[in-house]
């Protein structure tokens, strides 16, 4: 298999991941009005993570439309990260913010260039023994499929394994090449359910269609429990990926929120 096989070309992992871009698009311009309590910002900090990781996934689909598939489990892995940092930075906030301490001093360092975060092991360990996301806990990790996917990532990035060489290789002719975009196309998705599950269970309001704000604006009064509806890009995310290929997870968190996802 060459990369440049039409069956390589036209491989589904390609429109997956355009889908996947226009997701965290839509997200970071739905939540930037949504203050973040517990540092000085004056806007969402997740709409820039957000929109960092729809350029991560903008990366990826370049690389890998140019055959180098080991550079991009590297992205993947800087992917699979900024999730584990957002998640982290928004469970930390919401479990030190108070009237006593409006301004959470780790992750307004961090904003300012002050202070990094905890390594990976330490934010990743905090986010699994939280109370507040147990139920999603227990699901995302009761196997062990983001283990093997982290690992998957390592070797590709430290080269542990010649294959993984080989596959950054785009001149020449691999029989397990479109293998390789199955798994990667599995993977891309995992860490995509992961962080639909855990944001939007940390973060309810982020799943909150315009259509309330908008009444507002216009100076009109909103229709009754507009302030529940599901932004419809969120809602095709749960339909078409979470509801799909986890829907023990979409079914949790429908069962933990008050919007109404379908």
């Amino acid at each position: 298999m060459m990369v440049s096989d039409p069956k390589y070309q036209n491989h589904a992992v390609f429109s997956q991941l355009e889908r996947h871009i226009a997701f965290y698009r839509d997200l970071a311009q739905s939540v930037f009005h949504w203050m973040t309590m517990g540092t000085k910002a004056i806007c969402s900090i997740d709409s820039y993570v957000f929109s960092s990781i729809q350029g991560t996934l903008a990366s990826i689909r370049t690389i890998l439309g140019d055959g180098r598939i080991n550079d991009a489990y590297a992205l993947l892995r800087k992917y699979y990260d900024s999730v584990t940092i957002n998640i982290y930075s928004n469970l930390y906030l919401q479990d030190h913010f108070s009237i006593e301490n409006l301004v959470v001093e780790q992750i307004d360092n961090w904003l300012k260039g002050k202070a990094q975060l905890p390594e990976y092991r330490i934010m990743s360990q905090y986010i699994r023994s939280s109370l507040k996301t147990e139920p999603i806990t227990a699901l995302v990790f009761a196997e062990d499929r983001y283990k093997r996917l982290r690992d998957r990532c390592n070797d590709h990035t430290h080269y542990n394994f010649y294959r993984n060489v080989l596959l950054n290789d785009n001149e020449i002719d691999l029989p397990d090449r479109l293998h390789a975009l199955d798994q990667f196309s599995t993977d891309v998705r995992d860490v995509l359910i992961l962080h639909v599950a855990y944001i939007f269970f940390i973060n309810e309001n982020y799943m909150m269609s315009s259509d309330h704000l908008d009444y507002l604006e216009c100076g009109m009064t909103p229709e009754p429990h507009s302030q529940y509806w599901v932004a419809p890009f969120i809602q095709d995310v749960f339909n078409q990926v979470v509801a799909k290929h986890r829907p023990d997870i979409a079914e949790t968190v429908k069962k933990h929120t008050s919007m109404h996802l379908a």
